[in-house]
């Protein structure tokens, strides 16, 4: 199974993509420039990383609690692909997180204890 997860509640965007066999990240500052291309970012990202869209099954996204464009801005990127590629979304928070180990993703999606394509974002006051 092939995954991408998408992380802008925190200081850093994080791309993430965790197959079988391989694993790879890249980070980037939160700031208005990077979300306002953040499109941009995981397309250059799967393509340096030479993994197709089209192998994607799931997609993670952090909903929170974190800025509001930045949520926002990830929201609309993966519903975008969701609608084009027909692929899996999953919205998680950042307290099922720790350590940045985000492999607890595939366990909790093992579990059933995410919820497939919906998305319920919180927002930082």
């Amino acid at each position: 199974m092939n995954n991408l997860i998408i992380d802008t509640a925190g200081k850093k965007i994080i791309l993430k993509i965790i197959t079988n066999n391989k694993e790879y990240n890249i980070q980037h500052d939160n700031c208005r420039e990077n979300f306002d291309e953040l499109v941009k970012l995981v397309f250059n990202f799967l393509a340096e990383k030479q993994v197709d869209l089209s192998i994607i099954d799931n997609i993670f996204i952090n909903q929170g609690p974190g800025k509001y464009t930045s949520i926002r801005s990830a929201i609309s990127v993966v519903k975008a692909i969701k609608i084009s590629k027909k692929i899996s979304i999953y919205g998680y928070y950042s307290d099922q997180i720790t350590n940045n180990n985000y492999h607890i993703l595939l366990k909790l999606l093992k579990e059933d204890r995410l919820t497939k394509n919906f998305i319920q974002p919180k927002y930082l006051n």
